[in-house]
Parts: structure tokens; C-alpha cells; sequence
């Protein structure tokens, strides 16, 4: 991709960070755990092909995904390592996932005698990840109750089904150290009921957050997803390196007089003689409607106020103290500039969410351009 832009507005995202952040998992859980990185979402929104060339020279086990579709695009990719799908699989896409040799996450009987099923109809071995739940809630076997369904799922695990690895989802790791302390004792215990057949399964519990928390926890493996795109795993832990950075041009200047009205609903209004710089970008390249009056921007090294309503295609900035900004000038809504910085938990704490949604909230209007 181009590493010189010259449209309205663009994704920057650094390789050397990307790296950066995944040899500090690494280091934190050993060298002995395996990684596998998340890369659903189209990587986090920050595109799956480009993170997976990006990260394959360091070395990970495979890749998490999310859907069939993730995993198949994986393999369109020319992915030859393992990819696991961690959310459950309907019947309809599990002969697919099986042909393509994805990797599948199963979280109840009925899952298991379709992945037989699909299996037959695929031809070919179904490999399996049990999913087991520590308090998540969303999916996976209750831990309470594994005496009751472990030994039909090791009854079921065998011919066209081999069970290749057990699991649990952390809920709380980048907050709450106890929550981790109870989900993998509860872990634990279900693993100590399986006696041998746990031995040559793949566990793996831990997340970004988890990897920090409880590094002597890795197991087998662990499964990074936030923290390699620079998102923060709470305070208790160092920030990742910024791996992304967002930038839109200036398209109009005008200068304001008092009374002046600006946006949808006409949410602001000089108040006295402004200078308001227009830029190339809104909600639908993914920046976040809720930044109205809220959010700022940085141009010319300075920050800027974004005023009135954010719209699909234009956000307005107050430039009234600055002067020499021209049409084509390059404005900074996430990263560094300067002395200036806006962090992207910093975005998502003004827009009321997590640093998740807004990665993949940007939409494919942005180019994505590595350094």
C-alpha cells in the first residue's frame, strides 16, 4: 500500500509497534507458551492481511478468529498455520470449517455430534477446542457441572472428532486481578477431573490483560488481541506501544461571524469571531459521532476543539488561534504530533466505550497505510 496519502483521510499503522508489542507478550508469559493472535474483526479493523504479513516473521502458533468467513479468508491468504475459530460455529458452516482444516471451538454436546456429522459429510477429521465457562457467561460448558458432561465429551471426541484443546474466556483481567485467581482455579478444576485425557490438549486461558496478570498462568498458550494494536489492559499494567494513528486534510476554511451556526441541530454557535477549519473525515470513515463538542483534533502541533455535530463525511475544528493553516493541511484525530498526543483509550473514554470499538469501528472508506 501506499505510503504516501494523498486522500481525504487515512489510517497510519506502525509494523515496528505491532512487533514491538507482540515480543512483550512474549517476554511476559516465556518463551514456552505459544501465541496465538487474535486477528477477528479484520484484525481489529486494522487489516487481517496486513497484520498477519506484519506478524508471521515473529513467529506465532496460528491465528484466533472469530467467524467461518475469518478463517476462510485466512486461508485465502495462503495461511498454512493453525486457525482456531473461538466463537461457536452453526452446523451449516461446519463442513466448510472442516474442508478448509479451521480449527473450531465447541460448546455443547449437540456441537460436538455435529461436528461428527460434519466431519463425515466433509471427509476429513473435525479438530475441536472445548470451550469451557469460568463465570464469561456467553458461551462454553459450565464448569460447575463437568462431571456431568466431560465424559460424554470424551465419548463423543474420537473417530471423526479429535479433541485438540480446552479453553476458557477472562472477563475482568484488565481490571480485576481476583477474577482471574477464581476463573482459572474454576479452570483448573475441571481440567483435574479430565485425569489423563487432558494430557496432549492444547489449554489456554489468557488474554492481553491475563498475559500480564498472571504470566505464570500462559499454560500452552495464549490468545493477545487488544494490546497488540495498542490498546490499554488497565492501569496496573505499561501501555503498549501506538500502533495506529488517524488522519484527515483539511478541505474548507471559513471565517465565522458571531452568531454563526454550525452542524445538525445546531448544537454550536460562535459566540464571537472564529476561524473553523473543515476536515475530510466523520462518522462514516468510523470516527465517532459521540466526539461532537467533545473531541479534539491536532493540527499545525497545536490541538484543536472539534465543534458541532460530527457528520458522515466532515468534521469541524476551531482554528481561531492558530494561523497559517491552508486547504491540504493534515490534521491528527488519534496519535502523536508534536508535543501533542491524543491516545486512542483517550478517544474511547470521550466517546463513552472501549478502545476495541473504536479500532473497528473505522471502515473500509479509510486506506490503511503501514510504516
Amino acid at each position: 500500500m501506499s505510503t504516501n496519502p494523498e486522500g481525504r483521510a487515512w489510517l497510519r499503522a506502525s509494523s515496528r509497534a505491532l512487533l514491538a508489542n507482540f515480543e512483550r507478550l512474549r517476554t511476559s508469559v516465556g518463551a514456552d507458551a505459544r501465541i496465538i493472535p487474535m486477528v477477528k474483526s479484520d484484525a481489529y479493523g486494522l487489516g487481517m492481511a496486513d497484520v498477519v504479513r506484519v506478524l508471521r516473521p515473529a513467529g506465532p502458533w496460528g491465528w484466533g478468529v472469530a467467524t467461518l468467513g475469518e478463517g476462510l479468508r485466512l486461508r485465502e491468504l495462503g495461511a498454512t498455520e493453525p486457525v482456531v475459530v473461538l466463537a461457536p460455529l452453526l452446523p451449516a458452516e461446519l463442513a466448510p470449517a472442516v474442508r478448509a482444516g479451521l480449527q473450531v471451538s465447541v460448546s455443547t454436546l449437540d456441537a460436538l455430534r455435529a461436528c461428527a456429522s460434519a466431519a463425515a459429510e466433509a471427509g476429513a477429521q473435525a479438530s475441536v477446542h472445548v470451550d469451557v465457562d469460568t463465570g464469561m457467561g456467553r458461551t462454553g460448558f459450565d464448569w460447575s457441572t463437568a462431571s456431568d458432561w466431560m465424559p460424554r465429551v470424551v465419548e463423543l471426541a474420537r473417530d471423526d472428532v479429535r479433541w485438540v484443546g480446552c479453553f476458557t474466556h477472562l472477563h475482568s483481567a484488565e481490571e480485576d486481578d481476583a477474577s482471574v485467581r477464581e476463573q482459572l482455579e474454576r479452570f483448573d478444576r475441571v481440567l483435574a477431573s479430565m485425569g489423563d485425557g487432558a494430557s496432549g490438549l492444547m489449554i489456554h486461558a489468557l488474554n492481553s490483560a491475563g498475559s500480564f496478570a498472571a504470566p505464570a498462568q500462559a499454560r500452552d498458550a495464549i490468545r493477545p488481541g487488544i494490546f497488540l494494536y495498542g490498546g490499554a489492559i488497565g492501569v496496573s499494567h505499561a501501555p503498549p506501544e501506538p500502533v495506529v494513528s488517524l488522519h484527515a486534510r483539511v478541505c474548507h476554511i471559513r471565517d465565522a461571524a458571531p452568531g454563526t451556526t454550525l452542524g445538525y441541530n445546531v448544537t454550536y454557535r460562535a459566540e464571537e469571531a472564529e476561524r473553523w477549519a473543515t476536515l475530510a473525515i466523520g462518522y462514516g470513515d468510523g470516527l465517532p459521532r459521540s466526539l461532537s463538542n467533545r473531541g479534539s483534533a491536532i493540527l499545525a502541533g497545536r490541538r484543536v476543539p472539534i465543534i458541532g455535530r460530527i457528520s458522515m463525511d466532515l468534521t469541524v475544528v476551531d482554528i481561531s488561534d492558530l494561523s497559517g493553516v491552508r486547504v491540504g493541511d493534515v490534521a491528527t484525530l488519534l496519535g502523536a504530533e508534536g508535543r501533542e498526543e491524543i491516545t486512542l483509550d483517550h478517544v474511547a473514554e470521550l466517546a463513552g466505550t472501549v478502545s476495541y470499538e473504536i479500532l473497528t469501528g473505522f471502515t473500509q472508506r479509510l486506506p490503511r497505510i503501514w510504516t
